[in-house]
């Protein structure tokens, strides 16, 4: 199921969404460029690794050249394939632009690397002896979308529902969508508390459910303070 934006027009260019995309496009291209030992060199540098985290943060010395705290911010903008950067580029394009607007961009960067850093901090919390990098900016987007269910839960997302080789359209009120989103990420991490994996802050399939449910959680109750209801009082982002 993947939802696609209404041709409706936007208010504002949402300037930091662009560039928050174009910076993730750009650094996962640099990761292509590398041989798979500069990759992992780069990942477990600038990726959250838990077990370095909860070291450093014991008093205990890493033997890495930045601070650990830096990679909660750092990892945001790594992703381990096209799918993985793909999709997370495709939520932060749908659901980005209309919280910039209503928070304004400065406001809206500070929002999208605090929910991103809390997100991570929520999964480490299930896996802070792994060794294993943990990536991507799903853990921020998850923030965001927190942010629209609160601010627009009744604006319709046109969302594509494959049935065998055919594609329907259903424009699903955002409150069900987010909603069924995160209650499915929700139990799945609870799912998987029981079982010992071998990748890091993610479950066996390569998902950190824990930072996608955490930072819909914090987006949700960051929002209000970086100013998700102050810009005007409209239920429907594309309103003129």
């Amino acid at each position: 199921m993947v939802p696609l934006r209404d041709e409706n027009p936007i208010k504002i260019t949402p300037y930091v969404t662009y560039s928050l995309i174009a910076i993730n496009i750009l650094a996962f291209i640099y990761e292509l460029t590398l041989s798979p030992p500069q990759l992992d060199y780069f990942f477990h540098l600038f990726a959250v690794v838990p077990s370095e985290l909860t070291a450093s943060w014991s008093g205990e010395a890493v033997n890495q050249p930045i601070p650990e705290t830096l990679t909660l911010f750092s990892s945001q903008f790594l992703h381990a394939g096209f799918l993985h950067v793909g999709f997370n580029m495709l939520f932060l394009w749908i659901f980005g632009n209309n919280i910039e607007e209503e928070m304004g961009g400065l406001q809206f960067l500070v929002f999208y690397l605090i929910c991103g850093a809390l997100a991570a901090l929520a999964q480490w919390g299930f896996a802070q002896g792994s060794s294993v990098p943990s990536l991507g900016a799903s853990g921020a987007i998850a923030g965001v979308m927190g942010a629209y269910i609160l601010k627009f839960p009744q604006v319709r997302i046109l969302t594509l529902i494959p049935l065998g080789f055919f594609f329907y359209t259903l424009r699903i009120p955002a409150v069900f969508f987010l909603g069924f989103w995160f209650v499915q990420q929700a139990f799945n991490g609870i799912s998987i508390m029981q079982v010992q994996t071998a990748v890091g802050m993610m479950n066996e399939g390569g998902v950190a459910y824990w930072a996608h449910a955490g930072g819909f959680v914090f987006g949700a109750v960051l929002g209000p303070a970086f100013g998700l209801f102050s810009q005007n009082e409209s239920s429907d982002p594309f309103a003129s």
